[in-house]
């Protein structure tokens, strides 16, 4: 049996299946490491704990998943907070009051910015659903064309009429001063990072690990009894109805000999003329472990995957989802293979959407397909 792919998903569902030790199981990895976008390390100049892909900030309401995670590490009690630069002014995201007060200059209530957002809220009915009619409806035209508006159509490259309502919806607006990031019941952060998290994973993982590898360039998947694919879903099928829009991340690593960068751990910038999209500073996911004296910020930039370029995140307009549906009628027929991860199913998923669906899929499809006990 084969694992493509050894991010979240594919880690959990080796996981699940080194539980039955008649399997003979490889992984094949293309990058270095394992671990996927989420991978870090331990900068050796710093003591710091560098997101090598951007910070990956864990948090989930699923009771089942936050039990399996906690299985092989212990999280810190970190609070995600998020702030943006506009025109050199700093506001506080999710929007909440002090975003709302601060782009009216003056203290609003509850009721005031209520009345304000809808008054601004108009949108016209017939247009079709969209990231951008979804944020005016939800906070008002001057607000996203402030504050999101500009960063999206940096972070996606693609106009945000054309992309899907559902990435915004995942930003909370509140009428209140919280301006913690996420709602889930659990958040934190791997006391001994990613890398640990994932190496406490590989010590109940029974497999042959194939790292810089391509799978597709060198095996049959008919081969194999079982192939669990994380790769790019187009890639997989030789891009017979084209290309999926994904977009790739570049990061411009700095290191200071200095505290603190920015004084926060992340910053996005909402103007246009500004071309990178955030700027990450590593410490401040920390900030249990003490004396370190330098910091290592990394300038994020987005553009579109090119042929060569690692996939990050699928782009999911219109014209993808028209592609994605002939893709995901041949992947109906590949009755040995579970796609799966962002690529292979070309989701938005975070790290704990992920690893639901390896557990989920591992019970409901691999268990029956190997027909492996309960």
């Amino acid at each position: 049996m084969a694992i493509v792919g050894a991010g979240f998903y594919g880690l959990v569902f080796a996981e699940q299946l080194s539980q039955f030790e008649e399997i003979d199981l490889q992984i094949f990895e293309k990058r270095s490491h394992i671990g996927g976008n989420a991978w870090s390390y331990n900068c050796k100049d710093t003591g710091i704990e560098v997101h090598k892909y951007g910070s990956h900030l864990f948090h989930t309401s699923n009771e089942v998943v936050w039990r399996y995670v906690n299985q092989f590490t212990k999280f810190t009690n970190y609070v995600h907070t998020v702030w943006v630069n506009l025109d050199s002014k700093i506001y506080p995201l999710p929007i909440n009051l002090a975003t709302i007060s601060l782009f009216l200059g003056k203290q609003t209530s509850p009721k005031e910015a209520l009345d304000w957002i809808s008054i601004h809220n108009k949108v016209d009915a017939n247009d079709p659903d969209s990231l951008e009619k979804k944020a005016i409806e939800s906070i008002g035209r001057p607000l996203y064309e402030s504050l999101i508006k500009g960063y999206t159509w940096k972070q996606w490259q693609t106009d945000p009429k054309q992309l899907p309502s559902d990435i915004i919806s995942r930003l909370p607006v509140r009428y209140n001063f919280n301006n913690r990031y996420f709602n889930d019941t659990y958040e934190g952060l791997p006391e001994k990072g990613y890398f640990g998290l994932f190496e406490k994973i590989m010590e109940s993982v029974h497999a042959k690990v194939h790292l810089n590898c391509d799978f597709l360039e060198s095996n049959n998947v008919s081969d194999y009894d079982l192939v669990v694919y994380t790769g790019p879903l187009d890639k997989y099928f030789g891009y017979v109805f084209g290309h999926l829009g994904w977009r790739t991340l570049d990061f411009e690593m700095e290191t200071y000999d200095i505290e603190s960068y920015q004084g926060a751990p992340v910053i996005n910038f909402a103007n246009l003329d500004v071309p990178f999209t955030r700027v990450h500073e590593f410490k401040h996911l920390h900030p249990e472990r003490k004396n370190i004296t330098k910091t290592v910020i990394a300038k994020e930039y987005s553009r579109f995957a090119e042929a060569d370029d690692e996939p990050y995140y699928p782009i999911n307009s219109r014209s993808d989802r028209d592609i994605l549906t002939k893709y995901r009628t041949l992947a109906k027929r590949e009755s040995n293979v579970i796609f799966g991860g962002r690529l292979g199913s070309y989701k938005y998923l975070d790290m704990h959407m992920a690893i639901a669906s390896a557990l989920s899929d591992f019970r409901n499809k691999a268990k029956n397909l190997l027909g492996l006990g309960n």
